[in-house]
Order: C-alpha cells, then sequence, then structure tokens
C-alpha cells in the first residue's frame, strides 16, 4: 500500500471519529462543527506541524558549534539521501530518544534529547540519525504529526463527552437530533481515543520497519542502529520520558514504554523484532 493511500486512510478515519464525537456532543450541528475543525486542523498540521510538536517537547535549536559532531552525521547522512540539511533541536531531558517532524524534505527538523547525546557512540547515533531522516526522506514525518494532532484532538473531545454524559443526564427518543443517550456518550469517551490509537499503530509499525531498513543502508551498516535500539529500549524502561500518549509515535523508541498499559496500544513494532530484522538484513 502506497505512503500517498495509508494517509488518506487514516485521515480519513481520524477525521470520521472526529466527526462521530461532534454528533454526540452536539448532534448534527455538532457534527458539522466537528468536521470543519477536522479540516481546519489537517490544513494546520501541514503547515506548522513541525513548530507544535518542538515547542510542545520544549525543543531549542542547536548551533554547529555546540554540537560539532552532531552536525557533521547529519550533514552526512543528509548528503547521501539527497535531502536538504534540516534544523537540528536538542530536547532538555535525560532520557534518550529522538524524532523527526515537518511537512516535507525541504521543511524538516531533527530533534535529539540531551540523554541520546550522552550514551551512544558516534555509529550508534549515526543509525538513529539515519532513521529518522529516512522518515523525512519517505515523507512519513507529515503522516506522523497529522495523526498526532488530530487523535490528541480526539482524546480532549472525548474527555468533554465523558463529562457532558456524566453531568448532562439521559436523552429522550425525541432528541435524535441532539445525539445518542448519555450511555452512549459514555462509550464514545471510552473507545474513540482508542480507537485513533489503534489506526495509528496500523501505519505506525509499517513506518518503523521501513525507516530502520532503509536507514541501515543510508548509514552503510546494521549494527550501529541495532545496538543503538537496545540501548534506548533500556533506558526509556529504567526512566520513561513525559511525553504525551498522542505524540508517542513520533520518537524512535516508545517514551512511555514504562506504562504497561500504553504498551498493549503501542505505536512502536517491539524492539526484539527490529533488531532481529535489522541483523537479517544482508549488506
Amino acid at each position: 500500500m502506497s505512503n500517498m493511500l495509508k494517509t488518506g486512510m487514516l485521515l480519513g478515519v481520524l477525521t470520521a471519529l472526529f466527526v462521530v464525537i461532534g454528533y454526540g456532543l452536539g448532534g448534527q450541528q455538532g457534527m458539522v462543527v466537528a468536521f470543519g475543525l477536522a479540516f481546519l486542523m489537517n490544513v494546520l498540521s501541514y503547515w506548522v506541524s513541525d513548530k507544535i510538536v518542538l515547542a510542545m517537547y520544549g525543543a531549542k535549536p542547536i548551533s554547529e558549534a555546540e554540537a560539532p559532531r552532531l552536525y557533521a552525521i547529519v550533514r552526512r547522512l543528509a548528503t547521501r539521501a539527497q535531502i536538504p540539511m534540516p534544523p537540528v533541536y536538542l530536547i532538555p531531558t535525560d532520557t534518550p530518544n529522538a524524532f523527526a517532524t515537518g511537512r516535507n524534505p525541504e521543511h524538516a527538523a531533527v530533534a535529539v534529547t540531551e540523554g541520546i547525546m550522552r550514551i551512544l557512540d558516534e555509529d550508534e547515533l549515526e543509525g538513529v540519525l539515519a532513521h529518522e531522516l529516512s522518515h523525512v526522506k519517505n515523507r512519513d514525518v507529515l503522516i506522523a504529526t497529522i495523526a498526532a494532532t488530530l487523535a490528541g484532538a480526539i482524546t480532549y473531545l472525548a474527555h468533554m463527552m465523558q463529562w457532558a454524559a456524566i453531568f448532562g443526564g439521559g436523552r429522550t427518543s425525541d432528541d435524535d437530533e441532539r445525539g445518542g443517550s448519555a450511555i452512549g456518550m459514555l462509550f464514545m469517551a471510552v473507545i474513540a481515543p482508542v480507537a485513533a490509537l489503534l489506526v495509528q499503530l496500523a501505519v505506525s509499525r509499517a513506518r518503523e520497519y521501513q525507516a530502520d531498513a532503509s536507514g541501515a543502508r543510508l548509514a552503510g551498516r546494521t549494527w550501529g542502529l541495532a545496538k543503538a535500539l537496545e540501548k534506548l529500549e533500556t533506558a526509556s524502561r529504567a526512566a520513561p520520558m513525559e511525553a504525551n500518549p498522542a505524540t508517542a509515535h513520533l520518537f524512535i523508541v516508545n517514551p512511555l514504554s514504562g506504562q504497561t498499559l500504553m504498551r498493549l496500544f503501542s505505536t512502536h513494532p517491539p524492539i526484539e523484532e527490529r533488531i532481529a530484522r535489522l541483523h537479517a538484513m544482508r549488506m
């Protein structure tokens, strides 16, 4: 299935969930408003997705003088991938992780945490950055950011429905135009965020396997990324990052892996399987 078709399916399902919740909140009028908001969010996500996510994690631009090793790796990989050199950001947290964001290779950014700079050697860091630049080259970052934006909004609306169901009381059969019963609203408040997350899962796992493979080819070796994934998984389990679940799929490893419930709906494939696939590649 092509990247474009996956994007269309993802946006269609998440937008439909958005509209259903809008109907539960305000009937037909709420449905129309929710559709308009979903459309507006899609447009805004396209133009300012990188700024939204970077600001969410307090990422600050870092200069080449401050991180010459990091810049050298990113520039080398960007040249190999035949994409523009992206801006580089540093996230102020000790948990090692990284992500890429932006709407296309010409408007992308790469962010790494302070922790990842400390625990990875140059070959391992190159593997991680090659993975992220592969997301940029494959145009995965726009898909991921739009999914994060819509899923976050759906979760927010579902919470509104939950409170409406608790304090709004039941509805009669004459209230069809205004939406379903309080029980129906409560059901949607629970199921909608899970459904949104499962839609992300269906797309994100395939994306991660693809970025692992293309990233290893870009770096010219598989073992650097494989060793990095092992280190990052261990560190993330020991000290999970304070991350919004709606954006967890943006990171190279699940920042919420220390939370049992979140692991059940992880948008990342098992690290063991990712490492096994990397070792199975012949290069």
